[in-house]
């Protein structure tokens, strides 16, 4: 199953009213339309953040080695498709959809082997609708023909 590699950026507001960035993942109507991915698993890492809610630069480059890290395994063997990024607020959450909790967590544990201890949480609930990435498009404003 092919995906789509196309992401959007949006800026949104949290409960609290701070800045929220927003990336989402574009063409992956194929894998949501399969059936095969109904559990999301969200990953947040909470940091102390500037006057903003953003991570410093270190925290930032961190994230990105171990989201690279994510998706490199992922792209490999697609138990898992990463559908969105929110940044903002002091975390990060990435949203995952997955066909498997068990093999999820095999597979994640490899792309963090390499990481020291990292503040992180993990958890997991059944989402066959995709609700949440749909609740995302909407709160940023991002309509199904942009697919």
């Amino acid at each position: 199953m092919k995906l789509g590699n196309d992401w959007w950026t949006s800026p949104t507001e949290s409960e609290s009213g701070r800045l929220v960035m927003v990336t989402g993942r574009r063409g992956v109507e194929k894998a949501r339309e399969s059936g095969k991915y109904n559990i999301r698993v969200e990953i947040t890492w909470k940091y102390s953040g500037n006057s903003a809610g953003m991570p410093d630069d270190p925290t930032s480059t961190l994230m990105e080695a171990v989201q690279n890290a994510m998706t490199d395994v992922f792209d490999k063997d697609p138990v898992a498709i990463l559908t969105g990024i929110y940044t903002g607020d002091n975390e990060r959450n990435w949203i995952f959809y997955c066909t498997s909790v068990h093999i999820f967590e095999k597979k994640i544990n490899l792309a963090l082997a390499t990481f020291d201890l990292l503040p992180i949480s993990i958890y997991t609930e059944n989402d066959p609708q995709w609700l949440e990435y749909d609740e995302m498009r909407e709160a940023s404003e991002i309509t199904p023909s942009d697919d």
